[in-house]
């Protein structure tokens, strides 16, 4: 596993997302009010393979964080990636953190 850089932490948008490429794989990380929780999760939306979570709405279920997909507004779990909407649907979540004010993803 190896930590990359995404960005700055000044630079992210509190309660929007922002989409990070490596290679192949898509991330999307939020940085969530109130008490600025940190999460991400794959940026493919499981349900159309588009690349769109990141700019997915940010809300809640009860005491759950969420994202709705964009495109057919699913609800993910921010910190499971299960989807309330179907329960066989799971987005991958990814561990991130800030070092020295920079935000960073884990991958494989």
């Amino acid at each position: 596993m190896t930590w990359v850089d995404v960005c700055p932490l000044d630079d992210l948008t509190p309660n929007r997302g922002v989409a990070a490429l490596f290679d192949d794989r898509q991330v999307a990380v939020f940085l969530v009010e109130p008490g600025d929780e940190l999460v991400a999760v794959d940026n493919v939306d499981p349900f159309t393979g588009a690349a769109v979570l990141s700019r997915g709405i940010i809300g809640s279920a009860g005491d759950v964080l969420t994202v709705a997909s964009p495109v057919h507004k699913q609800r993910f779990d921010l910190r499971t990636g299960r989807c309330l909407d179907d329960n066989d649907v799971v987005v991958a979540t990814v561990p991130v953190r800030v070092e020295a004010g920079v935000v960073q993803v884990q991958l494989a």
